[in-house]
């Protein structure tokens, strides 16, 4: 049988804690009740999700006009509520996500490891791109070109080939020139109902998605990381994929954004508030005792 005294004492131990109007074990009563209340938003959100982190903030103007900085993204499993769906399936099916044909994809380049929460945590951070296509392994890497970033989508992305630095299309249209390691868009017979796509040099070391910014002129695939020791980004593996992109909230991510000077603020606050019900407590207009003539 459990010791009575002992069952006591523990009873005592938390009506103590919950009752205290110490300072510092009022603060840990706050501090506790915070973290309970996030951690079971977290549970919720990752039950609803089936991934995790369940939201993310967009960092960059990569995907505007469609996403834009400061945007809080609730993310889902890539097979949550439907198939993903790349731009080239969006496309037949009439699938449309943030404006434009496919899902948006939130993966790891080339599985590197980083923290999605900005400011915290090192490595290579996430990226939010939409899915373009897909490709096998040990192919050419396509890369998807569109000169009209941010300001429209095209309908179609046409098969470019490369002859002597000249883009040409099927019927020998010229569309670019490279000059000085430079694309220079011929302006006369682009237009921003066209895309392009050149099958790049470079073998694809696996399999996997093609990924772009809307706001960027060429897809991911076959760029450098960053980090460049970790080399050229390859087709997304499926286990490389964190989730898609569900819904945004506008502005709401500049808090994770800047979650540092925001926790401080909340901290201080805090104390502020437990300074004042303490003074609040010690009642209005209490003086002391009145000295004698």
């Amino acid at each position: 049988m459990a010791d009575p005294k002992k069952k006591a004492e523990e009873k005592g131990l938390i009506d103590t804690f919950r009752t205290s109007e110490n300072p510092g074990i009022a603060f840990a009563r706050e501090i506790l009740w915070v973290v309970a209340v996030v951690a079971g938003i977290a549970l919720v959100l990752y039950l609803a999700s089936g991934t995790w982190p369940a939201v993310v903030t967009i960092e960059s103007e990569s995907m505007v006009p469609h996403m834009n900085v400061g945007d809080l993204v609730f993310v889902v499993g890539a097979d949550r509520y439907g198939a993903l769906q790349t731009w080239e399936t969006g496309r037949d099916t009439g699938y449309l996500k943030f404006g434009d044909y496919g899902d948006v994809l939130i993966y790891s380049p080339n599985g590197a490891q980083g923290s999605l929460i900005p400011g915290l945590g090192s490595g290579v951070h996430p990226i939010i791109h939409r899915a373009m296509g897909a490709t096998a392994e040990g192919t050419g890497i396509p890369v998807y070109y569109y000169f009209y970033m941010g300001r429209s989508s095209p309908s179609r992305y046409l098969p470019v080939t490369v002859n002597d630095n000249t883009w040409l299309l099927e019927d020998g249209t010229i569309i670019a020139r490279i000059e000085n390691g430079i694309i220079v868009p011929d302006k006369e017979n682009i237009t921003p109902e066209d895309g392009y796509i050149i099958i790049s040099d470079q073998l694809s070391k696996n399999g996997g998605y093609l990924t772009k910014g809307d706001n960027n002129v060429r897809s991911d695939q076959g760029s450098y990381l960053s980090r460049r020791e970790l080399g050229v980004i390859q087709p997304v593996k499926p286990e490389w994929v964190v989730g898609k992109a569900l819904f945004a909230i506008p502005l709401l991510g500049y808090i994770p954004l800047n979650i540092i000077p925001v926790a401080i603020i909340l901290i201080l606050l805090m104390v502020l508030w437990e300074y004042y019900q303490r003074r609040k407590s010690d009642g209005p207009g209490k003086k002391g005792p009145k000295k004698r003539k």
